[in-house]
């Protein structure tokens, strides 16, 4: 949980042991809608039919549950081909049909949504799949029946961040910064490193992460671009440099910074390397986290006897405390719309993942855990990844802010996993 000093929260990283990363929907379900994706036409050859990283979307998104291909009674890939009697007698409010052809550079996938009550048509697609990217196009095409049946973008496209441990036979450890696909796919890492890594924070753009690094001896905040592996040391100030995070716009990174002797936290402007005092006080402030109009921040501070959130301007001034109920809140992090703030909410060693309702300030406990960190929201607000501790393992797990999901365990990629973080 948050510490004192970030020195103290790697040491609580070095866990020795190897685990799997899962990625677990948790929560109640409430009122999924019942929709049954068919297996793609001409998909058997393939690697991976876009149907089934829809399936699994879908039905992680908390909104739908998806049929299993096992109870389907038929496979209709054609329109003249449904009877919706079959879909019916199986209560399903929704089917998507579809079919793969081989063009000269990939694949038309093309797929078609039904009401089943009506019988009618909603919406028909066509998109075109280069060979490795039969997965993108299946999220591609989730991203469109989400918003078709709901009015919502989806997050399907987007990616997450995080950090793993690895430890060999040896002993050796190695700290990486992982990148992959919301559920987990296509993972592969940016960041290695025999020193400690922390705070994977994405720019606006999603082009690229801001880091902590321990490699050389202290704590350095790194900048790094991901399709070119380029990467920048932005602030390697005499003590902490810890918990960055990117204004709305790009162009500036707030920070922890103990140059002073006590951590406070700093806006850094990247162009011209202008490093501006936010906060001012004997305790420690940390953690800050932009609103998504740039004008304030929210930081973690217990300035008044135990970790709260607070708020001040960015252009600095007073600070004021937001969040009274419980003896922790701790970790901000705004969804996108600005409405809700998640946090680590926490009651005599309970922390779990809470939202507060700016507009009402209603504070709701959305997570089932006794350990949970690092939330972080989904592109669309809809959505909040954080980490999770399990049977002594770390995972990585979603809840959505309305409460509707479900459990269930996606990809796994090995590491010990901590500090999700949730792509533009």
């Amino acid at each position: 949980m948050w510490k004192p000093t970030l020195l103290l929260l790697f040491l609580a990283l070095s866990c020795p042991s190897r685990a799997e990363l899962t990625i677990q929907i948790t929560g109640q379900r409430a009122q999924a809608t019942p929709i049954a994706i068919v297996p793609f036409k001409n998909a058997e050859g393939l690697k991976l039919d876009p149907a089934t990283v829809v399936r699994a979307d879908l039905a992680n998104s908390g909104y739908f549950n998806s049929l299993s291909v096992s109870h389907m009674l038929t496979q209709p890939h054609q329109a003249e081909d449904i009877d919706f009697r079959h879909w019916r007698v199986l209560n399903q409010d929704y089917l998507v049909i579809g079919q793969i052809t081989p063009d000269s550079t990939g694949h038309e996938v093309r797929f078609q949504l039904f009401n089943v009550h009506d019988g009618v048509k909603l919406a028909g697609y066509r998109l075109h799949a280069p060979n490795h990217q039969l997965r993108q196009a299946g999220h591609q095409i989730s991203d469109l029946i989400f918003e078709h049946l709901t009015g919502q973008q989806g997050f399907f496209q987007s990616r997450i961040a995080y950090l793993s441990l690895e430890t060999n036979a040896k002993g050796g450890k190695r700290y990486l910064i992982n990148i992959a696909d919301v559920d987990g796919g296509n993972a592969r890492s940016v960041v290695a490193s025999p020193q400690p890594l922390m705070s994977p924070a994405w720019s606006p753009k999603g082009n690229k992460l801001a880091y902590v690094s321990f490699e050389r001896g202290k704590a350095s905040i790194y900048v790094q671009e991901l399709t070119t592996g380029k990467r920048e040391r932005v602030s390697d100030a005499p003590g902490l440099n810890g918990a960055p995070a990117w204004s709305p716009d790009g162009q500036k990174l707030a920070m922890t910074l103990s140059k002073d002797g006590n951590p406070e936290v700093y806006v850094l402007n990247l162009a011209n390397r202008q490093l501006q005092r936010l906060t001012e006080n004997l305790a420690i402030d940390t953690e800050p986290a932009w609103s998504p109009d740039g004008q304030y921040l929210v930081f973690t501070s217990n300035r008044g006897g135990s970790p709260q959130l607070y708020k001040v301007a960015a252009r600095g001034g007073r600070a004021q405390r937001l969040t009274f109920e419980g003896d922790y809140n701790a970790g901000a992090s705004f969804s996108p719309d600005g409405r809700y703030l998640a946090m680590v909410h926490g009651n005599r060693g309970d922390y779990r993942i809470a939202a507060l309702d700016l507009g009402n300030q209603t504070l709701t406990v959305l997570s089932a855990g006794n350990q949970d960190e690092s939330p972080s929201f989904a592109p669309n607000s809809h959505a909040i990844l954080y980490a999770t501790q399990k049977q002594g393992n770390r995972h990585l797990a979603m809840v959505t802010v309305d409460g509707r999901s479900h459990p269930k365990q996606l990809n796994a990629v090995k590491g010990w996993v901590r500090e999700p973080a949730w792509s533009p």
